[in-house]
């Protein structure tokens, strides 16, 4: 089964996104890069995190974020967006799905951090390559829905020093695995990505 072409109601705003339907409670939301440079649901990125999980039997739903391809509205500085993952959140939980993960990345790991005290369908959050020198992420303390964050080892928006020294303040529990080799887009590296997510929810 492919994933299927839906549209999600953010308040008066249509958006665009992808969602594959699997058996069971558990599922996803994926969010994407900075709209701005041209980031969107088809993603490499992206695509490898909702790979991992459909085959660990996760539904999945990726969206594109207002303004982004067929979405509605405008780029909203990561407050509109806010709104955009939680209604993404809110309809996979009109499915039937109770244990939802939400993974972002890089824009849409900020995006997720903002809004994470809003989003109470949260059963745990992925953080990849999240922007800690470029955005502020100082609103995420002490949040035990923050389980793991990845960066790449030659990561040059997320360096993976900068994003150590966050984690603890995020979630003192919370795992931190860096890709040997991987660049912020993950070219030559998805494959990695995608097993250190595997990994990760092998553990489930």
């Amino acid at each position: 089964m492919t994933e299927e072409k839906i549209i999600i109601n953010s308040g008066k705003i249509r958006l665009e996104g992808l969602l594959k339907i699997l058996p069971g409670d558990r599922g996803v939301v994926v969010t994407h890069p900075h709209p701005l440079y041209g980031g969107d649901m088809h993603n490499n990125v992206v695509e490898a995190v909702c790979r991992a999980y459909q085959k660990k039997g996760y539904s999945t739903l990726r969206f594109n974020f207002r303004g982004v391809g067929q979405s509605e509205g405008g780029y909203d500085e990561g407050i509109g967006e806010q709104d955009d993952a939680k209604a993404a959140l809110d309809y996979l939980s009109d499915l039937g799905k109770e244990g939802i993960d939400l993974a972002g990345y890089s824009f849409g790991s900020w995006v997720n951090a903002l809004g994470i005290n809003r989003y109470k369908k949260v059963k745990r959050a992925i953080m990849i390559s999240p922007p800690v020198d470029l955005m502020d992420f100082s609103c995420l303390i002490n949040n035990p829905k923050i389980r793991l964050v990845i960066t790449g080892s030659e990561d040059e928006i997320a360096n993976h020093r900068s994003v150590e020294e966050r984690v603890p303040s995020w979630n003192s529990e919370a795992i931190f695995k860096v890709i040997k080799g991987a660049d912020h887009f993950y070219s030559r590296s998805t494959g990695d990505l995608q097993k250190t997510i595997d990994e990760f929810l092998e553990q489930d």
